[in-house]
């Protein structure tokens, strides 16, 4: 591939955060493909896991040196027997899980379209709470941002926002809100799972987004 992009007839090396000319398509295709066209906050696909009959899914490999934001996203999620209450995660130092003691905390407020609203909190959870409870078969779909994963100096943080359909009455419900590790440690491991006994299926993408500095 010519270093020559935007320039002509020449020009210099181009890097991610130097682009410097004008581009023809060809060239920001190039480049884009190398890693080297400079676009912040897009999103890039670390890994997409479709899952069926488990009781939870982890994200072994989520590139927490190079993002310092990442973001999930999670279809057509729901649990073949029991209830799918609290989707949650679990973050993982060092292959060892914070899934004891009760060091997350995090605060969410709800509503249905029936007209219930309210608010959920806790400083002492096991986990990071995404959404609340829905019926057996009932999907969740949902987002997620989670910061700091990689910085061992600073808290992990996570908001996010949930649909699905109401445990009672079969209303939409909506779920939003906003968690925390409240300890400093380089994250690694990413596990989701629901609070029922129950298996769970669905397709979870866990992307990076580029940083802007």
């Amino acid at each position: 591939m010519s270093n020559e992009f935007g320039y002509i007839p020449e020009s210099p090396e181009q890097s991610f955060g130097n682009n410097k000319g004008i581009f023809t398509p060809t060239d920001i295709y190039d480049l884009t493909r190398a890693d080297k066209y400079t676009n912040y906050g897009q999103l890039e696909l670390i890994e997409t896991q479709t899952f069926s009959g488990v009781n939870s899914v982890t994200f072994t490999n989520i590139k927490q040196n190079e993002y310092n934001v990442h973001f999930m996203t999670f279809n057509n999620c729901k649990s073949a027997s029991g209830q799918t209450n609290n989707q949650l995660l679990q973050l993982y130092e060092a292959g060892i899980g914070f899934e004891t003691g009760n060091v997350y905390q995090y605060a969410n407020q709800f509503g249905s379209s029936g007209g219930t609203f309210g608010e959920n909190n806790s400083t002492s959870n096991n986990a990071l709470r995404l959404s609340g409870s829905a019926n057996a078969n009932n999907q969740h779909n949902q987002y997620c941002y989670l910061y700091n994963l990689g910085d061992s100096t600073k808290y992990s943080f996570m908001t996010s926002h949930s649909m699905c359909i109401y445990l009672t009455g079969q209303t939409p419900f909506m779920f939003f809100g906003s968690a925390v590790l409240p300890q400093a440690s380089e994250i690694e491991q990413i596990k989701y799972f629901a609070a029922s006994s129950g298996n769970i299926s669905g397709t979870v993408s866990l992307y990076g987004i580029k940083e802007y500095s």
